[in-house]
């Protein structure tokens, strides 16, 4: 977005640099806010996301880091979704903390908005169990949206669906840039190795799936892995039930 104001003070605000004698008067740029277009004028600005290129990422200082991994375990398996992922997800969004509630409303461990928690049943976002049950609901879906781009699925978390399918990307927002490279930092160097949010419930696997495993695609721009989960079993819908 470009603010541009003439001799007299009036503004001038466009998503293209102005240009031709209808823009002459407004000489003084005030302001330019997001990304411009890379050369090439590609829309897909994850290319600079690939798993290479994220820095290693501070651990969390947080008490209850390690409080909420048996809720994480029992909704991950449940909906077919990365539990590595979650963590990540949880520690950016809330750093662990159950009572976290943002300027814009964004409620409990991973940050649901009023309208997501209802759009994936979640009657009270401050039990830490249905507040991650909703959010593994709403990742999975991103994940099938997004064909398992998981830094699409990442970036539609935190600035909405429909910004990815209008960029063809990760948006050009610096909040959603910087939400994604935290995001997949904390992931690839703090959690995806967590044999803790693991044990025997994955398996990381590039072959054909078995009959008792379910196929998930965590490829990014430039990751085409995928990882393979156990159904969910009767003692994974236990520990959900004794967490409600």
């Amino acid at each position: 977005m470009y603010i541009y104001k003439d001799k007299k003070g009036q503004a001038l605000l466009t998503n293209v640099s102005p240009k031709g004698t209808n823009f002459g008067k407004y000489t003084k740029q005030v302001k330019v806010t997001y990304y411009k277009n890379n050369a090439s004028n590609n829309n897909d600005y994850s290319s600079n996301y690939g798993s290479n290129s994220y820095s290693n990422a501070t651990a969390s200082s947080s008490r209850s880091r390690d409080a909420y991994d048996s809720y994480i375990r029992a909704s991950a398996a449940r909906h077919g979704v990365d539990p590595a992922l979650m963590k990540a997800m949880m520690h950016t969004e809330s750093a662990f903390n159950p009572n976290a509630r943002s300027p814009v409303g964004a409620q409990g461990l991973m940050q649901l908005m009023p309208a997501t928690a209802r759009r994936f049943s979640v009657s009270n976002p401050w039990n830490p169990a249905e507040n991650i049950e909703g959010s593994a609901k709403y990742i999975a879906w991103l994940m099938r949206r997004f064909n398992g781009n998981v830094e699409h699925a990442v970036a539609g978390y935190n600035a909405g669906e429909g910004n990815v399918d209008k960029y063809g990307g990760i948006p050009p927002f610096k909040e959603t840039r910087n939400y994604v490279k935290n995001v997949m930092s904390r992931y690839h160097t703090l959690y995806k190795t967590d044999a803790g949010l693991y044990g025997n419930a994955m398996s990381a696997s590039n072959n054909a799936p078995t009959s008792s495993l379910r196929n998930v695609s965590y490829g990014t721009s430039n990751n085409n892995a995928s990882i393979s989960y156990s159904n969910v079993n009767a003692n994974a819908n236990q520990a959900y039930a004794a967490l409600r």
